[in-house]
């Protein structure tokens, strides 16, 4: 990038980096401007935190102009599911997302969320990352509060009363709606009509209903059921988190699901999903036995078969013993002399045992597994309705929270040809912003929040792999956050310009 100031006291502010200068243009760019359209070459101008015009401008005296030298500009980029806000204090500079063009994530996903939600805002607000942040409501979150550890089991109506309130409340504060996590304790025990009842609560304000399903891989088919008919029975927009098919004997089905979910849109469900470009997922031990029996060896053996495999299944985060973190449960067992199945579920009785002795912990394990098939994911894709997300966070072994958008527009676009450029960044912006219900963002325009990302798409490239999870994605030049730069010639700046985004139609009065 190429800077170029009229008037030299103007040019000192301007590279002190203060806002007394207000308006920036951006020259020579190809401006891909996340509806979809072709790529233009046009100029867009920055004021303050807003784009004020795109197209055929002329310096004003004093302005600063940056050069972008025929590289592409685009919105930046939504991350439509993210768990990156764990421990962003610190690494306010999310140099992992900026490095990619990612300007906002959304968190609150997979039934976890902050609660309340409004003194996570106010959090965000006093030590805003560079980054803004947009949040749903978890429903395991809910629950954990209204019920504590007495939570196997359906909630009373007095449960319901109070989960109804906090989501009410989150949903004054901007939540996005309702998101559940329905493989995760506590999430798990909750019926399809609680669930229900709780997303007629987010509908009635305008939120909208996000999940990781009650199975993605041997009941895959009752759970996208089950997600349908919330959508039906709440006419809320929903939409399936990390969409895959995550069971060997069903890889190749993704026309068949997609031809399920096209036939709910045809009924009027408004029916979505959000996907990352990686075959293996992070989660943890206990989510491949879904009836939580840790002493099921004939369980064991069959995720042991069909979901993973030993050698498939890497340990990420292990509390009891964090010697084990980067291991495979194949070579854990070769160390002990020990069968993998029974290894696996020794290391699950652990974890869990732990966790109830330490009640304040998160998590006590996290474990990464091979799971899926290159053509469904690419299916996935390039699906009309679904959009991109990492699933990542700032720190553990899963590329995906360093690299997933870099090698979407790497695998998807500059190799495999799936897409289109312009359809990638619609996927990443425009096309999130109105799925997920965030308004002024993910769109080129006059109005809209300078959220930018400058890059080269014959060379963005992802680095990050299993054994460099934190490798940073190259190729990106400048990435603007509510029109401050907060990644410049491959490294973050201090700029901690983020905001807090809340659904749109939200007002501050409730």
């Amino acid at each position: 990038m190429r800077l170029s100031l009229f008037g030299s006291t103007l040019g000192l502010v301007w590279l002190l980096g203060t806002s007394a200068l207000a308006s920036t243009l951006i020259v020579r760019a190809k401006v891909v401007d996340g509806t979809g359209a072709p790529a233009r070459a046009v100029s867009v101008r920055i004021d303050n935190d807003r784009i004020v015009a795109v197209g055929k401008l002329k310096p004003k005296p004093g302005e600063a102009v940056v050069d972008a030298k025929g590289l592409t500009l685009a919105p930046g980029f939504i991350d439509a599911h993210s768990h990156h806000d764990r421990q962003a204090e610190a690494t306010p500079e999310m140099a992992m997302l900026t490095a990619q063009g990612v300007t906002t994530i959304v968190v609150g996903q997979d039934g976890f969320s902050a609660l309340p939600l409004k003194a996570y805002f106010d959090q965000l607000a006093t030590a805003p990352l560079a980054v803004n942040v947009a949040s749903y409501t978890g429903h395991g979150s809910l629950r954990a509060r209204a019920m504590g550890q007495d939570y196997k089991r359906a909630a009373t109506s007095a449960e319901m009363a109070a989960m109804n309130a906090d989501l009410t409340q989150d949903m004054r504060a901007g939540s996005l709606g309702l998101s559940t996590g329905l493989e995760y304790d506590p999430g798990i025990y909750g019926p399809p009509e609680e669930v229900v009842a709780l997303a007629r609560t987010a509908a009635a304000s305008g939120g909208r209903y996000i999940s990781h399903l009650r199975s993605e891989d041997v009941k895959l088919d009752a759970a996208i059921d089950e997600i349908i008919a919330i959508g039906r029975e709440t006419k809320a927009p929903v939409q399936i988190s990390h969409l895959k098919i995550g069971i060997v004997d069903r890889w190749g089905e993704a026309p068949k699901i997609l031809a399920k979910l096209d036939a709910a849109r045809a009924q009027g469900v408004n029916i979505t999903a959000d996907v990352y470009p990686y075959s293996y997922w992070q989660s943890n031990l206990s989510v491949l036995l879904p009836e939580r029996n840790f002493e099921d060896r004939a369980a064991a053996r069959f995720a042991l078969t069909k979901l993973t495999t030993p050698d498939g299944l890497r340990i990420a985060v292990f509390a009891p013993d964090p010697s084990l973190v980067g291991k495979t449960i194949a070579q854990i067992a070769a160390e002990r002399g020990a069968d993998p199945v029974e290894t696996y579920l020794t290391l699950t009785r652990q974890s869990e045992a732990y966790m109830a002795a330490h009640l304040d912990l998160e998590r006590a394990d996290a474990v990464i597994g091979s799971a899926m098939s290159e053509a469904d994911i690419a299916a996935f894709v390039a699906w009309k309705h679904s959009v991109i997300c990492s699933d990542g966070m700032t720190h553990g072994l899963h590329p995906r929270g360093f690299g997933a958008f870099a090698k979407v527009l790497r695998l998807y676009v500059r190799e495999q040809r799936l897409l289109t450029l312009e359809q990638a960044v619609h996927k990443m912006s425009a096309q999130t912003a109105a799925q997920l219900g965030i308004a002024g963002r993910g769109t080129i325009a006059p109005g809209f929040h300078a959220d930018l990302v400058l890059f080269d798409p014959s060379t963005i490239t992802d680095h990050a792999d299993v054994d460099h999870p934190n490798a940073l994605a190259t190729g990106v030049s400048t990435v603007w956050v509510n029109g401050a730069i907060v990644f410049d010639k491959g490294a973050p700046t201090t700029a901690r310009p983020g905001k807090v985004v809340r659904r749109a139609g939200w007002r501050s009065d409730g």
